[in-house]
């Protein structure tokens, strides 16, 4: 459900979402480079996994602010 946002609030919102995406990205790479070094530290990964979804979340609450409602 969108809400009549302000330019300067919209702004905000997709400058936070841009960061977020990027974090997730860099997330996914860390991941995915301890997983390879073996049978490593899984409390880690457990952690930057957990992280992930709180990121993806937020994302998604920001998307569905920044996207109008359609109503079909």
């Amino acid at each position: 459900m969108a809400f009549d946002l302000t330019e300067e609030e919209r702004m905000a919102f997709a400058s936070e979402l841009n960061r977020l995406k990027e974090e997730h990205r860099d997330l996914d790479a860390a991941i995915s480079a301890l997983e390879q070094m073996g049978p490593g530290d899984q409390l880690q990964i457990q952690r930057l996994k957990k992280r992930k979804l709180v990121l993806k979340d937020r994302m998604t609450f920001l998307e569905d602010q920044l996207t109008p409602d359609i109503i079909a």
